[in-house]
């Protein structure tokens, strides 16, 4: 039977190898770094790189490891996704009279072509089994993605490869190649790095004060709690940094799958770092190694993790706690002076527990939960306890005795507590946006940009806050540099901004990919808040729209967030819509802005509470809108 006859095969550009290589053929950084970890996998015991300090000069890599014969480069260097564990195996061959143990590190052999970051053709010098053999390799052929240019082949008892390109793009920079490398392999006393004679001095994990093996499944984990202040140097990582076969896996982080461990503004999260050791998750790195692949078999690892992690913090903060306790007694001496003898007892244990039930809580938070128990204290009195109990009337005992048997003291106090907060930001709102004589920009404006809730239900979250993406964004949209000083209050918001005749609080909330790692922005809310006595009109909205497009087609936020746009002032014209739809150029609906007063903001947010307040006049009629802003700047809006 005659075979087919082809008219025509696959036609190759002479770039097309290097656009299919990501990362590994435009990064010096990623392409050292692999080509590092072929040499591991050769059985390599020394890797020396020469890198030049100019372009059109020689880049070279030696190793000595276990070479390949003529036989081998063929079936292997010039096989495309070569299937290192198909046809070697995991574990590492080394030369003869090397008796060692290593796992390797490749899978699909596209490290071995890290040459092509820095030129499309390049020379391979490999010894092995006798013979040395020199192949030049390149890429210009329109019938192979690569090819042997040229090859010869003699007689040779060395063992080992040499790598040699002449550098005409991309050309890397040795100090900062030899911190990338010592950063992403395990120190290994078997394996010496060095760069233009400089050895590598690769990561040790000096700092070691916990460490826990954990098993899930078929998976072993080495868990590694690192003090840097105990190993005397900043910590090269910030997060939980995993180390398959001693290399690192994408980028430290304190975000492990869908779990945030640790905030990383805490000192925890400055002092210490986590480093997790394993053998078992080579099928789950992306072939770059720059991450792990999001497959659900991951979650439980990742969530033990979390656990394990926690567990050790609060082990941290028990053996730290008498060291904690005194810095704290130390910053409130004089106000822990104050309290009665049972007071400082009951405080002492206060502090105890706040430490080792939330060991990686933020300062702020652990001095507003110590200024609290402060402040219990100093206002606990069991006669003016009695006293009030000896005037309640009957109807007062008979609700009291419903509330305890329905809510402990403290869920009530904390549900009472922000309804009374809440009341009070509407009651601070209705009093001063009629005074005249309030210094709005400072007063009114802060208070209300704060109280996000008022806005609608949907704005109820934490998660609204500044980061980087919007401050740029913001400095883009409105052409100056956010100047802290400008707005003064206490926190210096960056997410506030005064222009003209207004004032813009911007935050927004984010989502975390867990497929690539990165932070999207997924909504956006911008309240623009007029001087008093302003009345809005089209130009006004215009303006507000002509922002929303701005912040969508700015080009400094990644991804495609929605964008909820408030112009808030005391009338509006009633020739125009209050509610303008944004649309981008396929016309989906990508904003919204929406024009509001400040009399409508106070009647709906009483609604979504119920008319509480008419419920409950009498607490805040006698009270001023100046000590109920003053009130909220207390609690921290």
């Amino acid at each position: 039977m005659n075979k087919e006859k082809i008219i025509q095969g696959s036609l190759f550009e002479e770039d097309y190898l290097i656009r299919t290589l990501g990362n590994l053929g435009n990064s010096p950084e990623v392409a050292l770094t692999e080509l590092v970890a072929n040499a591991w996998d050769a059985g390599a015991t020394v890797v020396d790189i020469f890198i030049p300090e100019e372009k059109n000069q020689n880049l070279i890599i030696e190793d000595n490891g276990v070479g390949l014969s003529k036989d081998e480069f063929y079936s292997r260097w010039m096989k495309l996704g070569y299937n290192r564990l198909k046809h070697q195996g995991r574990k590492v061959i080394f030369p003869k009279g090397i008796d060692q143990q290593r796992y390797a590190y490749g899978r699909n052999g596209v490290g071995r072509h890290g040459m092509l970051c820095f030129n499309n053709e390049y020379k391979v010098i490999t010894n092995s089994k006798g013979k040395k053999s020199e192949f030049t390799i390149t890429t210009k052929s329109e019938k192979e993605p690569f090819i042997i240019k040229k090859q010869k082949f003699e007689n040779s008892k060395s063992v080992g490869t040499k790598l040699i390109v002449n550098v005409v793009k991309n050309l890397p920079k040795s100090e900062y190649i030899l911190e990338v490398i010592s950063a992403r392999f395990l120190h290994d006393p078997n394996f010496k790095v060095s760069i233009n004679r400089k050895t590598i001095q690769l990561e040790e994990h000096k700092g070691l004060i916990f460490s826990e093996t954990i098993y899930v499944e078929d998976v072993e984990l080495k868990i590694h709690l690192i003090d840097s202040k105990k190993a005397r140097k900043s910590t090269l990582y910030q997060g939980i940094a995993f180390w398959q076969s001693g290399r690192l896996v994408g980028e430290p982080s304190w975000i492990v799958g869908y779990n945030m461990v640790l905030d990383g503004r805490t000192k925890q999260a400055k002092r210490y770092s986590v480093v997790v050791q394993t053998n078992d998750l080579a099928d789950h790195i992306k072939e770059d190694w720059t991450g792990f692949k999001n497959t659900k078999e991951l979650n439980p690892v990742f969530n033990k993790v979390d656990e394990t992690v926690h567990k050790m913090f609060s082990q941290i903060a028990k053996d730290n706690i008498e060291e904690t306790t005194k810095q704290i007694k130390s910053e409130y001496h004089k106000e822990y002076n104050e309290l009665s003898p049972l007071g400082k007892y009951e405080f002492n244990e206060a502090i105890e527990n706040i430490a080792i039930n939330n060991p990686t809580a933020r300062q702020e938070s652990v001095n507003l939960a110590v200024e609290t128990v402060i402040n219990l204290e100093k206002t606990r009195n069991g006669t003016e306890l009695i006293q009030k109990l000896s005037l309640f009337t009957d109807e007062d005992i008979e609700g009291l005795n419903k509330l305890l048997d329905r809510w402990t003291i403290k869920d009530a106090l904390t549900v009472l507590d922000e309804i009374d907060k809440r009341i009070s930001v509407i009651e601070a709102i209705r009093k001063l946006s009629n005074d005249k004589s309030v210094d709005e920009l400072h007063v009114l404006h802060p208070l209300i940009a704060s109280a996000r809730w008022v806005f609608g239900p949907e704005f109820d979250s934490p998660e609204y806050a500044s980061n980087n993406q919007l401050q740029t964004t913001v400095e883009k949209v409105f052409n100056k540099k956010i100047d802290k000083s400008i707005f003064n209050n206490h926190k210096k918001r960056p997410d506030i901004v005064v222009a003209g005749n207004s004032t813009f609080s911007i935050t927004g909330t984010v989502d975390f990919d867990s497929t690539n790692g990165i932070t999207n922005i997924n909504k956006v809310l911008i309240i623009e808040l007029k001087r008093g006595g302003f009345k809005v009109g089209k130009t006004e909205r215009n303006q507000a729209v002509g922002y929303v497009e701005d912040f969508m087609n700015c080009g400094t936020v990644i991804g495609s967030p929605y964008i909820s746009a408030f112009v808030v002032g005391e009338s509006f014209s009633e020739k125009i819509q209050p509610i303008s739809k944004v649309s981008n150029e396929n016309n989906v609906e990508m904003g919204k802005v929406q024009i509001c007063l400040f009399s409508q903001i106070v009647d709906s947010s009483e609604r979504r509470l119920f008319n509480l307040q008419k419920r409950l006049n009498e607490r805040y009629e006698n009270v001023s809108g100046m000590e109920l802003y003053q009130k909220q700047s207390k609690l921290g809006i």
